[in-house]
C-alpha cells in the first residue's frame, strides 16, 4: 500500500511538536496500518489494540447517549496512549511519556487529524460508515458467566 506523503509528513511534524512522543500510528478502524511514527514500538500490535479499543468505547458512548466517540485516553504509570477518530474508517494513536502535557498533545493530535483527514478524503472514494442500528426498548445485557466453583462437581468432571 502506497501512502501519501503528507500523511508521513503530518506524523513528522507530530514528533517535532512533542517532544515526548514515543510513537504514533495511524490506522484503519480494523486495525490495518496505514502509517506510522513509531520507533521501537510494534505498529502492527498497537493498531489492531488501538481498533478493538476504539471498538468498546464507541460501544461506552452509545450506551449512555453520547453521540459519536472523539477521543480516548489510557493513563498508565509509565505515560498516556491517547486515540483520535479520523474520519470514519480511521483513527490516530499516539503514544507519549508521563511528563508529557496532555492538553498540549490533545491541541497538537486534533490539528493534525484534520490536515489527514484532508489527506485521506482525497486519496481515496469515500466510505459509507455503518449506522449502529437504534434499539427498540431497553438494551440487551451481555452475558454472564457462572463460576467453575459454584457449578456441582458432576458438571465441571469431578
Amino acid at each position: 500500500m502506497t501512502v501519501d506523503p503528507a500523511v508521513l509528513t503530518e506524523l513528522g511534524n507530530l514528533r517535532r511538536r512533542l517532544p515526548e512522543l514515543s510513537g504514533s500510528v495511524l490506522a484503519t478502524t480494523d486495525g490495518l496500518v496505514v502509517a506510522h511514527d513509531a520507533h521501537g514500538i510494534e505498529p502492527d500490535s498497537l493498531a489492531a489494540l488501538a481498533a478493538a479499543h476504539l471498538a468498546l468505547a464507541r460501544r461506552f458512548a452509545h450506551a449512555v447517549n453520547h453521540g459519536d466517540l472523539r477521543e480516548s485516553v489510557v493513563e498508565c504509570d509509565g505515560g498516556y496512549i491517547t486515540s483520535y477518530t479520523a474520519g470514519p474508517n480511521c483513527l490516530l494513536t499516539l503514544v507519549t511519556t508521563g511528563n508529557a502535557n496532555l492538553a498540549l498533545v490533545h491541541l497538537e493530535a486534533r490539528r493534525a487529524v484534520r490536515r489527514l483527514v484532508t489527506v485521506l478524503v482525497l486519496e481515496g472514494p469515500p466510505t459509507v460508515r455503518p449506522e449502529i442500528p437504534a434499539q427498540a426498548g431497553p438494551p440487551t445485557p451481555l452475558a454472564r458467566r457462572t463460576p467453575m466453583a459454584t457449578l456441582q462437581s458432576t458438571i465441571r468432571g469431578r
